[in-house]
């Protein structure tokens, strides 16, 4: 079983594009994404209705509840009161882009999937199984006590825009990174493949998981320059693309 985990899309249609059409190439059994569709970029709607088009299993982010239920701030823990006034903006210009259909699907996302394959037990969700804005950084404290509860083996997450798999006893945590707002210091899109195989198709032991991290070239300037050429967002969400950074 081959699983493609997208997340955090943030209104990046051109970095989408790219990635669908990268896991199209693959020889890939199911997507799912991990959330927060919208905020930051200029396309929200384009995302989400490429979303639908490819029937893509999609989880609610913060920024996904926060859209569609109106709300004015996104649930970001910002400690710095600047990047709270930027999202402030995000929110202004995601609200009043997205169209109400749209705001209807994602309010009607679910928090949480769970599936089981070949003898492995995955669940997704986008922050983590305690809150939906919660950050599992890789090494972190909270991603220890969460996955020291976790009762499937396999927990993915997004939220944190940094890829990364790691291994709590036999538990495995995967972040599934960012597509359209990447955090690794390369402006390129990133997602994981999750590949679950079982040596024995009879047998009720476990299989064996690799995971890989993929990432994907696209056209990061043209996405910049919308967000410079629109009147709300900050110019600042382009330097943030461009750069691939968090600060």
């Amino acid at each position: 079983m081959k699983i493609a985990v997208i997340s955090d899309i943030h209104s990046n249609i051109y970095a989408l594009d790219e990635v669908i059409a990268d896991i199209k190439n693959r020889d890939i059994d199911m997507v799912v994404c991990t959330g927060d569709l919208v905020g930051y970029g200029t396309r929200p709607n384009e995302v989400i209705h490429r979303i639908k088009e490819e029937k893509i299993l999609t989880i609610m982010g913060n920024y996904d509840e926060a859209i569609g239920n109106s709300k004015i701030v996104c649930g970001c823990d910002y400690k710095d009161p600047k990047d709270a006034q930027k999202a402030g903006l995000s929110m202004h210009f995601t609200g009043g882009e997205t169209t109400e259909e749209n705001k209807k699907y994602l309010r009607n996302l679910p928090k949480e999937a769970v599936f089981t394959f070949d003898n492995k037990t995955i669940r997704f969700v986008h922050g983590s199984t305690r809150i939906i804005n919660e950050y599992l950084k890789e090494n972190s404290k909270e991603a220890e006590e969460v996955m020291s509860e976790l009762v499937e083996d396999i927990l993915v997450c997004g939220h944190t825009h940094i890829p990364y798999a790691k291994y709590y006893g036999e538990k495995l945590l995967v972040n599934a990174g960012s597509i359209g707002k990447p955090k690794t210091g390369r402006p390129k899109a990133n997602y994981v493949i999750i590949e679950i195989q079982n040596n024995d198709e009879l047998s009720k032991t476990k299989g064996t998981v690799e995971v890989e991290i993929i990432e994907i070239d696209y056209n990061f300037e043209k996405i910049a320059k919308e967000i410079e050429e629109n009147e709300i967002l900050p110019n600042d969400f382009a330097r943030l693309i461009r750069e691939g950074s968090s600060k």
